[in-house]
């Protein structure tokens, strides 16, 4: 029998088909467990990237730190701080969100801050970094820059720490991703925490930019590619502006249009950030905040709540306590001698002022006949608008109360003003049937103390006006045909106020008040260095909220006021000092108290002169009564 040829290469090839078989599904088991496994969920790699951030960051400042130690050149120095501050406004809108304190230490102003407890707390971060290597890095700050950049990179790493066991959310993440176009608008295109090196408008440019890449990790194209395709334009448009068509580099920082800014980039970024939020299915918050979580834009109407700061939701507002407390408003039975009305010293013809220096009192000596002249007496301050009082966090210039319950109550016993009781007020309103059922219409306790207080400052809160013709032109920036036009002196007022001016860095947009972007959740004093009389040689001696604190960083800080109906409220400054806008600019414009000579180590204002030429003042006039 004769056998079959032995094929020498038989068995290698078995064990190549084997190979090749046993390959081709370890592929496709691969390629079905890559397919049928959960994908992360977006928020998670949005974590993810905001991780690697703050790697980016911490090695941003390592490296800043390293140049300052080994006394690199101060170019080189700047140069590093520069890169650093880019790569802290990539974290910026989550930190800020989720770690509002350690990003306050990153990056809070270089001042020292008082906190609840009456600690007075010294400033650190980049800000204060900033003051000491710009303009110029001198060698005898290398010490102090040395100690600051290392707790900087400390605070970096609690960030880390603190940020690994965050869990965030869509809804959190959409959220935080609109408050930074509101940051931007009113903190980071204004200066207001870049105020030396003045690198404003790039940090501005990294800040959209991060927020354009972790918006990429929502498929919004299979959801609706038109509004993808729309925002991709929205962000590539607004970074291009931050920079001059010609050269690619950034504007100079005094010229930059913010108007157009926020007409036309931010406001539209923030919109179509809320329309994504939406078509993507994902909920928006609808928990009460000063500013509503479903603002679209920072100049929509209604998007302000007036009833946010109360004690007990059981105190908000009414259409009955408002008109109540208007009655009550224009009431004398309020006064101790009842002839003196709220409206004495609020009177609405002058926005809810009284036109006086400070307020007369209510009790004037008698003049006797042939007698000398007698001094007319009056309360220490000037009496501040009623308009928006709703949307600050504390009362009066010297903050000393939280709610306008208690600011009424103030008022009406104190000797000076209405030298009134509340409760003879009470017992004297049961007198009176109309009254009586207009309680018990508003309130189901009837005629009280409290009742009495709250119908007041109901009315107080309906005092809303943020309907300027400013407002309007910036609402209605994609429809012309119902734009409310502005001259081109109040648009340059507008980007002088919002820039070279530094006003917005007090004075936050939209509000134009202390009331702090973007969360609007506390109301900030500062120290200007205001005289006691128009030639400028002596600094008033009312030291403000230092009486209610006795702490230094407050000796003569007053409430930041609004300046909207500024042209109705002169004379101006808590003693009434100015007489007209022109002298207020004219102050500003000198650096405040500083410039005027003063020696007040602890003035909040900036000393350097704002060096605004006169059609640069004009211009900013012309703004402020556009308000």
């Amino acid at each position: 029998m004769i056998s079959s040829p032995v094929r020498p290469h038989s068995s290698a090839n078995k064990r190549l088909q084997w190979f090749l078989l046993s390959f081709s599904v370890m592929v496709f088991a691969i390629f079905l467990y890559g397919w049928l496994r959960p994908k992360p969920a977006p928020a998670q790699l949005v974590k993810e990237q905001f991780m690697d951030n703050i790697t980016e960051l911490d090695s941003a400042v390592s490296q800043l730190q390293q140049a300052i130690k080994i006394r690199q050149s101060a170019t080189t120095v700047q140069v590093a701080f520069k890169r650093a501050r880019l790569a802290y406004k990539q974290v910026e809108f989550i930190s800020g969100y989720y770690s509002p304190e350690t990003t306050r230490a990153l990056n809070g102003p270089n001042l020292p801050e008082v906190d609840d407890d009456l600690r007075v707390n010294a400033p650190e971060g980049f800000q204060v970094l900033e003051e000491l290597l710009f303009p110029t890095f001198e060698a005898d700050q290398q010490s102090n820059a040395v100690q600051t950049v290392a707790v900087m990179r400390a605070n970096v790493n609690r960030l880390r720490k603190i940020s690994e066991t965050n869990e965030l959310t869509d809804s959190h993440v959409f959220d935080a991703m609109r408050l930074e176009i509101f940051r931007v608008i009113a903190m980071g295109i204004t200066g207001f925490d870049s105020p030396v090196a003045f690198h404003s408008l790039p940090e501005v440019a990294s800040a959209l930019a991060s927020l354009q890449k972790q918006l990429s990790h929502y498929d919004l194209a299979q959801a609706d590619v038109n509004l993808s395709n729309r925002l991709t334009r929205a962000f590539a448009g607004a970074i291009k502006s931050l920079k001059t068509d010609s050269t690619k580099t950034i504007q100079d920082f005094d010229r930059f249009d913010r108007l157009t800014f926020i007409t036309n980039h931010a406001n539209v970024l923030s919109s179509l950030l809320l329309d994504a939020q939406n078509a993507l299915g994902i909920p928006v918050f609808n928990e009460s905040r000063l500013l509503s979580p479903a603002a679209r834009t920072l100049t929509e109407a209604g998007i302000f709540d007036p009833g946010y700061f109360v004690n007990t939701d059981e105190q908000r507002p009414t259409p009955e306590r408002i008109a109540l407390g208007k009655q009550l408003f224009y009431d004398p039975i309020l006064s101790g001698n009842g002839q003196r009305t709220c409206a004495t010293c609020h009177q609405p013809s002058r926005a809810f002022t009284d036109g006086e220096p400070t307020s007369l009192a209510l009790i004037q000596p008698t003049r006797k006949a042939g007698g000398k002249p007698i001094t007319t007496q009056r309360i220490s301050r000037n009496a501040p608008t009623l308009f928006n009082s709703a949307f600050q966090a504390v009362q009066f210039m010297d903050s000393r109360v939280v709610f306008l319950e208690d600011q009424a109550s103030d008022v009406i016993s104190n000797a000076a003003e209405m030298h009134g009781s509340l409760p003879v007020a009470v017992q004297a309103l049961k007198q009176r049937a109309d009254y009586r059922a207009r309680f018990a219409n508003a309130f189901t306790a009837g005629i009280t103390e409290q009742t009495l207080k709250n119908a007041l400052a109901s009315y107080v809160r309906s005092l809303v006006s943020l309907d300027s013709r400013v407002d309007q032109y910036i609402r209605n920036g994609d429809r012309p045909q119902k734009r409310v036009q502005l001259t081109a002196d109040e648009k340059l007022g507008f980007n002088l106020f919002m820039g070279k001016g530094k006003c917005a860095t007090c004075h936050f947009f939209p509000l134009f008040n202390g009331t702090v972007p973007p969360a609007y959740q506390e109301t900030e004093s500062e120290v200007l260095g205001t005289p006691a009389t128009a030639d400028g040689k002596q600094l008033d001696a009312d030291v403000g909220k230092f009486v209610l604190t006795q702490r230094e960083p407050h000796r003569h800080a007053f409430k930041t006021p609004t300046v909207r109906h500024v042209a109705q409220t002169a004379p101006y400054m808590h003693n009434g000092v100015y007489k007209t806008l022109d002298e207020v600019i004219d102050f500003y414009d000198k650096g405040g108290g500083t410039g005027l000579g003063f020696k007040l180590e602890n003035q909040t204002l900036p000393s350097d002169k704002l060096n605004l030429n006169k059609d640069e003042k004009r211009a900013l006039l012309a703004f402020l009564k556009a308000l």
